[in-house]
């Protein structure tokens, strides 16, 4: 393929690179998104598994995600409820199983008294810290220095109280387990989604769904860039100079611009050889910044048996191999679809056994939710992003104890003509699609002030 030329070239078909390359075009530059995969979407992606429409990816979307909705409301997208009608089931530690209603778990007095402490703490950080720049304040490096896990041990004595806030943040959005990352990173997690209290609110942090599935933000934006999405492209090297970049990539595509867009997770980077270097503060970061795991689990039914039954189809255990169970279930669709998450050291656990085990292990925890039938489902599917080979891990990256308030005011930071987009970087909407768009946005803009205006 010959050498093309452009303004900027996009390195990412996902919604931040798209969202980029889209707001580039409005503003009068030329593009060019190079993806390595064969689809657009990142890590959204709704697939047809057996008949049964899933999504593979990301798909949920909360009422504070006003980026997100804007886009879905341009591209004239529709989304619907999450049902949630009758009672929640949450197992505790000894395994009792009990259904309930309302907001709070079924613990003892001296337990929620405890959770809802803190919450308020956890309020009160991520409302005084902000999500945009918590490495700039002054409680940042104590509060990076210690791991969330220490640092609930030294404000409850309650495990119980400490696992299920631990839940929410570590299995539920990190994929870390609690030691693996720091008090000032859940704080930043409870931020980004306006407080902690919205992270522990299923019904706010998993409102809604698009109806179609959360993949088409990117399909649509593609559809508008025409041939300027490049597909199977994976980006080899970038060599760059002041104001000028050459990105090559498989099949022999090279293309020239006057700015370079990574917008991918920044696990990836190092994929990419740079010549020159990037500089050393660049190498250290990266080091320091890693995606969790998590196995998303699809289970569909005949019918939604869960409701004839009272049930809403949530589930919570910080005990069992799966952690979180929603209803699923797609839009007009008769039949029933479960989503369950096995997260973090839980997750480790269950890639060490054969899949045939690792099956049954699951609908059976399923089960113990749910009632026996949850353990026949007629399509089963395991989501697993840490073996997809652009992205290696789910749902973001978050950095190890200290890293955040030490490498963080840089993650953001342009080097020369290369610029980084991603929701892994970004401060509301962190770790999701709303996140992605914000940067996506965030990113064109500089690079229109950068180039002075492709009219000017």
């Amino acid at each position: 393929m010959p050498e093309i030329t452009r303004d900027v070239v996009v390195v990412g078909a996902g919604p931040s690179g798209l969202t980029a390359a889209t707001e580039l075009t409005k503003a009068g530059y030329t593009v060019a998104v190079l993806e390595a995969r064969d689809r657009v979407g990142g890590r959204t992606w709704t697939d047809t598994v057996d008949g049964a429409m899933l999504e593979i990816g990301g798909q949920w979307v909360s009422p504070d995600q006003s980026a997100l909705y804007a886009t879905l409301e341009t591209l004239g997208l529709k989304t619907f409820d999450r049902y949630r009608e009758g009672d929640s089931v949450y197992i505790a530690p000894d395994g009792e199983r009990t259904e309930y209603s309302g907001d709070g778990f079924p613990v003892s007095e001296h337990t929620r008294a405890e959770m809802d402490r803190l919450v308020a703490s956890l309020d009160e950080l991520a409302a005084e810290i902000g999500a945009e720049e918590p490495w700039a304040h002054p409680l940042s490096r104590e509060l990076d220095s210690v791991s969330f896990r220490q640092w609930l041990a030294a404000r409850s004595d309650d495990q119980e109280a400490r696992d299920n806030i631990s839940l929410f943040v570590a299995g539920g959005m990190l994929t870390k387990p609690a030691h693996a990352f720091s008090a000032l990173q859940a704080v930043l997690m409870a931020a980004s989604a306006g407080s902690f209290s919205n992270l522990v609110n299923e019904d706010f942090i998993l409102d809604r769904r698009v109806i179609g599935g959360l993949q088409q933000v990117s399909l649509g934006l593609a559809e508008s860039l025409g041939d300027n999405v490049f597909l199977n492209s994976p980006v080899r090297t970038i060599e760059w100079g002041t104001d000028e970049v050459t990105v090559l990539a498989d099949g022999d595509l090279r293309v020239r611009a006057r700015r370079v867009v990574l917008a991918v997770p920044p696990n990836l980077y190092t994929r990419v050889s740079f010549d020159p270097p990037l500089p050393r503060r660049q190498h250290q970061m990266h080091q320091h910044q890693s995606l969790g795991l998590v196995i998303k689990v699809h289970a569909v039914y005949e019918s939604p048996f869960w409701r004839a039954d009272g049930l809403s189809g949530t589930g919570f255990s910080a005990s069992e191999p799966v952690q979180e169970v929603y209803d699923n279930t797609n839009y007009g669709d008769e039949r029933g679809t479960l989503v369950a998450f096995v997260s973090d050291e839980k997750a480790d656990a269950m890639f060490e056994l054969s899949a045939a085990e690792r099956k049954a292990r699951i609908l059976g925890s399923l089960a113990h939710f749910l009632g026996p039938r949850a353990a026949e489902p007629v399509v089963y599917f395991e989501s697993d992003w840490g073996s997809e080979e652009w992205t290696r891990g789910a749902y973001a990256a978050s950095f190890d104890l200290g890293g955040l308030h030490r490498y963080g005011r840089d993650q953001r930071t342009p080097v020369g003509p290369i610029h980084f987009s991603c929701s892994d970087i970004a401060g509301a909407g962190y770790q999701h699609v709303d996140g992605a768009i914000r940067m996506g946005l965030r990113t064109a803009g500089d690079i229109d002030l950068a180039l002075g205006g492709a009219t000017r």
